[in-house]
């Protein structure tokens, strides 16, 4: 049986400063997980704020099957705090078929850089990486993201394509198109980053993220609440 891959990408910004002002007016932000067209699970993040401090949990959850029967899924969760726009931390635990993957990840004021403990990566990063989740638009914007996942660093270049018009759950977004692909060409395909990534200016919203590994992928915002 052929083995799938999956890059799933939760996201950090220059100096992890995500704008969390930009998303004050929401309290949940739902998005539908597509494979080959056909909807496969979710993406949630909820926003809860007390003073100076946001805090952003994802939930993630999916499954692909073929002929009936199961042969990948995940389910995990995730939780972003942050002191006004800087990110202080970052923890999550997911479960990727029967293996454990997880992120421990603290921002050490003194030295102005982060300290993961991940299950593909532990030790010291810089504080302009950002963490790989789709509610926050600073990933095209940024020259590294930290994976939710894992906690392993990936340098990338973000490439504006266009602007255009896309119709998505009955609604009409006027969004510009860019490209996200890893900086190192070198890597393998299933590690590398390769994603196309639509957003609306207006509302500081990533409407949609397509990509291809084992099938065509896409991310696509459902609700806003």
């Amino acid at each position: 049986m052929k083995k799938i891959f999956v890059i799933i990408i939760i996201l950090f910004a220059s100096n992890a400063l995500a704008h969390t002002g930009h998303y004050k007016k929401y309290k949940k932000i739902e998005m539908d997980i597509f494979r080959n067209g056909k909807i496969i699970g979710y993406n949630y993040y909820f926003f809860t704020r007390k003073g100076d401090q946001t805090i952003v949990t994802n939930q993630i959850k999916f499954s692909v099957k073929i002929l009936g029967t199961t042969i990948f899924q995940v389910e995990g969760y995730g939780e972003e705090k942050y002191l006004k726009d800087q990110l202080i931390s970052y923890n999550s635990k997911t479960l990727q078929n029967d293996k454990e993957k997880f992120v421990n990840l603290v921002f050490e004021q003194n030295k102005n850089k982060f300290n993961i403990k991940g299950s593909s990566y532990t030790g010291e990063a810089s504080a302009d990486n950002v963490i790989g989740n789709w509610w926050n638009h600073k990933i095209l914007q940024t020259k590294s993201q930290v994976s939710p996942v894992s906690g392993s660093i990936k340098e990338q270049v973000v490439t504006f394509i266009g602007k255009e018009k896309i119709e998505q759950y009955g609604k009409i977004y006027e969004v510009d198109h860019f490209k996200i692909k890893s900086k190192d060409m070198s890597l393998p395909k299933d590690k590398r980053l390769n994603f196309d990534i639509w957003f609306d200016k207006k509302n500081s919203m990533i409407i949609r993220v397509s990509y291809s590994r084992m099938g065509n992928w896409e991310y696509r915002l459902k609700n806003l609440e």
